[in-house]
């Protein structure tokens, strides 16, 4: 893919790094340590799709443990679409904690740089429905994700997506980030929980910092999310672009003070799991493209997450060509303002 010209950052203070270390095989894969990439190589590009985020340890009901979060989907999705990506999570992984085994990200290491933070645990939720509702619950969190462990030219990614999940993200921390595209997907700082010994999520009012909200390029939340979090998507949504995801029902998008609703492609429904962070990472995507229209950039996601439905879990995340061909199938979609 080929990328618009890009101003030089301008230089900063930076904690001196390591002297580069000559590649080496990434097979056999080991479990991640903390501060661990996945080869030389990949730590000293610049992505251009950066995810800030927990990668979350999603205990099933037989014992099984599944990985999952905005960082993760959000991190795969965009690989498909063809960016180089990475992630700055926190956590531990690959080893058997708190009486689970928890599953590595070696699995990954050809398609993403990640940087994981040393935790005690990992951040583990537990999900049950009752009468179509979801409860959640917070079994371990594995703390804050210290942001000054970034390298320095990963700030200057060209999108920045922050995905908290369990207020892991110090907002105060995020001025040293210098992205072309600032996104987020704010749900995990509208949870709330006991801290010590876990137990059930509650949901808050939205509370960004001024300083974040007047850089903000995207918001994207759920139409479930949006009465905690009105304030904050119709500022957005004035001077940039924010979006309330409704399912398969499409989204609603607003753009310059203007509201676009889009309904959903037809695509049969298979599991509904990471649709919304799907939708985020593809409509950020195109927002930040030379023709980044807020309509296009809205249809544009409706059709990478209508794809991912298809399938359970990653899956069904689609290739940019299925995308392509999705859109050229549905030429003419029924907009209302």
């Amino acid at each position: 893919m080929t990328e618009p010209p890009r101003r030089r950052p301008a230089v900063r203070p930076a904690t001196p790094q390591p002297a580069p270390r000559v590649p080496e095989p990434v097979t056999p894969r080991q479990p991640l340590a903390a501060g661990h990439t996945f080869t030389a190589i990949q730590s000293h590009r610049t992505p251009q799709y950066l995810v800030i985020g927990h990668i979350t340890a999603d205990l099933q009901p037989d014992g099984r443990v599944v990985l999952g979060g905005t960082a993760l989907y959000s991190a795969l999705t965009a690989v498909k679409l063809g960016w180089r990506t990475a992630i700055l999570t926190r956590g531990v992984f690959g080893r058997t904690v708190a009486g689970m085994d928890v599953p590595g990200l070696d699995a990954y290491a050809g398609d993403l740089s990640i940087i994981c933070q040393e935790a005690e645990v990992p951040t583990t939720f537990v999900n049950e429905y009752q009468a179509d509702r979801r409860v959640q619950t917070i079994r371990h969190w594995a703390g804050e994700i210290d942001l000054r462990g970034l390298p320095p030219h990963w700030r200057n990614a060209r999108i920045v997506h922050l995905g908290p999940i369990a207020q892991e993200i110090d907002q105060r921390q995020t001025g040293a980030l210098t992205p072309e595209f600032l996104g987020a997907t704010p749900q995990g700082w509208m949870r709330e929980w006991p801290r010590e010994g876990g137990g059930k999520v509650r949901h808050v009012a939205l509370r960004l910092a001024p300083s974040l909200l007047g850089r903000m390029d995207g918001l994207v939340v759920s139409v479930e999310e949006i009465s905690q979090s009105r304030d904050a998507v119709e500022r957005v949504g004035r001077h940039r672009l924010s979006a309330i995801t409704q399912g398969p029902g499409g989204a609603r998008i607003l753009h310059g003070g203007q509201q676009t609703d889009l309904p959903g492609f037809n695509v049969k429904t298979v599991d509904l799991t990471g649709a919304g962070d799907v939708f985020a990472t593809a409509f950020f995507i195109r927002a930040a493209s030379q023709d980044g229209a807020a309509v296009t950039a809205g249809r544009f996601a409706n059709a990478v997450a209508g794809l991912s439905l298809r399938s359970v879990g990653s899956d069904g995340i689609p290739t940019m060509a299925e995308v392509e061909a999705l859109l050229a199938a549905n030429p003419d979609p029924a907009l209302s303002r």
